[in-house]
């Protein structure tokens, strides 16, 4: 394995790369890319010269964006970023805003002028977007002005942030980068990048509490949408697409901006995704494609009247978490539309197994996508026979490469990912989902998949939502402890308890049954709808 020409003078993305040996395997078949490319061309002038500039890129805050204005409007603002701020190809910038047009516009810019961007999540405060500055040292960020302050006090103490430069986020196109931008030419030769060039750093959403960088190529970002969306998704230019989960994390960022511009597509950016959102503007955009979380497709139903129109949907795509057999069940029989569960890391960058509309059932992930293989795996790295729950081991033409951190040898062994997800394959070799790894619990004797219990409770009408934890017990070791959401109405006392584990009990197999239930208002997740099970387990809920 060796790295192709680079473009970048800024060497410290390639410096920071694990070493070689480190790396998991990379089988390129099928995915031929030119040694130098630039990905944000290929998703911008690239479709215009192909005849696609006046069809709709870009839909939000009210405006409508074209394939040739977001062409022009990439170019002008990359030029002011070379000009105005000293942008150097492989320079850090990172990237503050809710999800709009102007984000995923200062995106591609800052790709096209060779840079490595981060993206990251609004909700971030100024200790949290240290850590992200002093890992990646970054010394220029874009912010959407209207949430500078939290960046700006981040920079007043940093070492490395000396730029913090504002977008206006809104239609107006009133702050200083729009300002710089807005005399240049809409013309603007890209910078010459390598394909093995680091294009994006994207940051974990902090499941297990503790961030770490991923690092992924030029060629990794249209990998992405010429393996899972071209054969899962079968994209076309009349697709539109919407979503809720935030352009920051690698699933919004291909669900919401790689897939539709590298096909021709339109993408649909609310600022605010909630699931009367989701279900509004799939009805106004007659949006084709949508991407989310279980827990938001769960919501959207219950969002839904009677009169609720989603007969333009082709596709919703749910990962972030499994999705559960109830839920699955009930999205089909309540929408008539087919619903694919997937399973993707910020490691892998995005979806690597899926179920096919040809292909799906509830309760299963899939089957893995052109260009991946994948298997169940023991401690030792040995395969288990089908119908065995272990440990999942993916590979294929994207992979986990942490930037300068010691746990590369953990998610890495003998050129295999390791998800830190527990699956089993079945006889017809579909991949099924146990557990995350940390989630298997074992009681007595008997090993336990907290999602498994978590998809009997939601088949109960009391249930709005739950997590299920391992919990520690002397005589056990561990015991099943479920926290529930409760519909309005249902009563949080002790003969709803005894209900709900009646119910487990006549669901799956007594012994999984909760013997800990505890009713929350609301449990702990990440932006992207991921549930924070590791803050149950500290006690980090009241």
């Amino acid at each position: 394995m060796s790295l192709g020409p680079s473009g970048h003078v800024d060497t410290f993305s390639r410096d920071n790369l694990p070493p070689l040996d480190q790396w998991p395997d990379l089988p390129q078949q099928g995915f031929d890319y030119p040694d130098y490319l630039n990905c944000a061309v290929e998703l911008t002038d690239r479709l215009v010269e192909k005849g696609y500039g006046d069809r709709t890129a870009l839909i939000g805050n009210g405006r409508r964006r074209t394939y040739k204005e977001l062409s022009d409007w990439t170019n002008r603002l990359a030029r002011a970023l070379v000009e105005n701020y000293g942008v150097k190809p492989g320079n850090r910038i990172l990237i503050r805003s809710p999800n709009n047009p102007a984000m995923v516009a200062c995106w591609l810019a800052a790709t096209k002028a060779g840079a490595v961007v981060v993206n990251t999540m609004p909700m971030l405060r100024a200790g949290e977007l240290a850590k992200i500055v002093d890992k990646a040292e970054i010394a220029v960020a874009l912010c959407d002005t209207r949430i500078k302050d939290e960046l700006v006090a981040c920079a007043k103490d940093s070492r490395f942030l000396k730029q913090v430069v504002g977008f206006d986020g809104t239609a107006n196109h009133d702050a200083e980068l729009d300002r710089a931008a807005l005399d240049k030419p809409v013309t603007f030769e890209a910078v010459k990048t390598g394909r093995d060039d680091v294009a994006l750093l994207g940051f974990t959403s902090g499941t297990t509490g503790v961030p770490k960088a991923t690092m992924h190529f030029h060629r990794d970002i249209l990998i992405i949408a010429d393996a899972y969306a071209r054969e899962v998704l079968n994209v076309t230019p009349d697709d539109v697409f919407v979503g809720s989960p935030p352009l920051a994390f690698t699933f919004g960022l291909g669900g919401l901006a790689v897939f539709p511009l590298r096909f021709g597509a339109a993408a649909t950016l609310l600022e605010s995704a909630t699931p009367p959102n989701m279900v509004e503007i799939i009805e106004t955009y007659k949006a084709t494609i949508s991407f989310t979380a279980p827990t938001a497709y769960r919501a959207m139903m219950k969002a839904m009247d009677e009169g609720a129109d989603l007969s333009s949907l082709r596709i919703a795509v749910s990962a972030g978490e499994t999705l559960p057999a109830p839920v699955y069940e009930e999205w089909v029989a309540k929408t008539g539309k087919p619903i694919l569960d997937g399973i993707g890391a910020t490691e892998m960058l995005h979806i690597f197994i899926s179920n096919r509309l040809d292909d799906r059932a509830p309760g299963v992930t899939g089957r893995p996508v052109t260009g991946y293989e994948a298997k169940i795996v023991d401690g030792d790295m040995k395969e288990l026979p089908r119908g065995t729950i272990g440990r999942l081991a993916v590979r294929g033409p994207t992979g986990c490469r942490y930037l300068a951190d010691e746990r590369q040898m953990v998610y890495v062994r003998d050129g295999w990912n390791l998800t830190g997800d527990s699956f089993v394959q079945d006889e017809n070799g579909r991949f099924r989902f146990a557990a995350r790894s940390d989630d298997m619990i074992l009681s007595a004797g008997y090993n336990i998949a907290g999602p498994e219990v978590e998809a009997a409770l939601l088949g109960h009408a009391f249930v709005a939502e739950c997590a299920v934890i391992g919990a520690p017990d002397e005589e056990r070791g561990q015991v099943v402890e479920a926290y529930v959401v409760l519909v309005d109405g249902a009563a949080a006392d002790g003969s709803t308890i005894r209900t709900l584990q009646d119910h487990v009990k006549a669901t799956i197999a007594p012994y999984k049954y909760p013997r800990s239930v505890k009713f929350v208002t609301a449990l702990p997740k990440t932006q992207t709808g991921k549930i924070q099970r590791f803050r149950l387990r500290e006690g980090g809920v009241a």
